[in-house]
């Protein structure tokens, strides 16, 4: 097994590049008493779809000796179930998911529960990939280091930054129809409800969670305050900030329920996260929307 040494170099880099993200989301993962498991069953699960050459985020284990043995190469044997049900993540990263009111800003919260998700998938035998990532889904400790380190690479930041931007949209995957994307945001952009469909031409079932800073829903100003667009496009400037709270908390909620509705009409699921709960709860309902348990 020495000719998988640097593999395992690489992976325990990874893995020591990003402690503190890490390890908070295999605490957040291991509190979850789901009995998650992957779909090991007889039927459509079990169907052999295609063999294809080993990688590098693919465990040794899923290697099929018999197939590698008719040529100099390795391969790996899939089944239909795994190539349709790969889970895709993406998050949102523009400046309003650096706010935050109290210890965590909601990108903190996003990437914890990001990562914490996919470590529940990646236990129960689910592939996981990152869409933007450079590197193919996989169910892997190493897949989920890798992850890990995307989601706090400068550069990559900065890429997903410029592309919410521009409108862009997602960025391209190959993703199958039928796969699942689990997208987390506030939702708070002016152009949320097309890129929502950009992600239903995609093909995929979706699974919101929006993310909340409770001061963003319970505007608890008061007095003179001026407030800024993330972007520091514009701003106002109120004499008694309470005098607008009430319509302020309205617009909120409706804003929200905006959301929800178009996320219904897509057949998608959405779990509403405030940045001051607990994050098992919405780890929990999110893990059964998906559906892979």
């Amino acid at each position: 097994m020495t000719g998988f040494s640097p593999l395992q170099h690489e992976a325990d880099a990874l893995g020591a590049g990003l402690p503190p993200l890490m390890v908070a989301a295999d605490r957040l993962a291991a509190s979850i008493s789901l009995g998650a498991h992957g779909r090991r069953k007889a039927g459509i699960g079990e169907n052999f779809w295609q063999f294809r050459r080993y990688g590098s985020a693919d465990s040794v284990g899923r290697i099929d000796w018999r197939q590698s043995a008719k040529s100099q190469h390795l391969f790996v044997r899939e089944r239909e179930w795994e190539a349709a049900q790969t889970v895709w993540f993406w998050r949102d990263i523009d400046r309003g998911m650096h706010f935050g009111s109290g210890s965590v800003t909601k990108l903190e919260r996003a990437n914890l529960l990001l990562l914490a998700l996919a470590s529940l998938l990646v236990r129960g035998g689910e592939r996981v990939g990152l869409l933007g990532a450079s590197y193919l889904p996989a169910a892997s400790r190493f897949t989920l280091s890798r992850i890990g380190h995307s989601l706090l690479d400068p550069a990559m930041q900065e890429k997903e930054r410029a592309r919410a931007e521009r409108d862009d949209g997602p960025p391209t995957a190959p993703i199958a129809r039928g796969a699942r994307i689990v997208w987390l945001s506030d939702f708070l952009s002016p152009n949320v409800e097309e890129r929502m469909a950009g992600f239903a031409r995609l093909g995929a079932v979706g699974h919101l969670v929006r993310i909340i800073d409770p001061a963003e829903e319970d505007f608890p100003y008061s007095g003179r305050a001026r407030f800024e667009s993330p972007r520091g496009r514009d701003s106002a400037l109120f004499g008694r900030a309470e005098s607008v709270g009430h319509d302020y908390r309205a617009r909120f909620a409706a804003h929200g329920e905006k959301i929800a509705r178009t996320a219904t009409k897509l057949g998608w699921s959405i779990t509403a996260h405030r940045t001051d709960h607990v994050p098992q709860t919405a780890l929990i309902a999110l893990h059964a929307a998906i559906g892979l348990a």
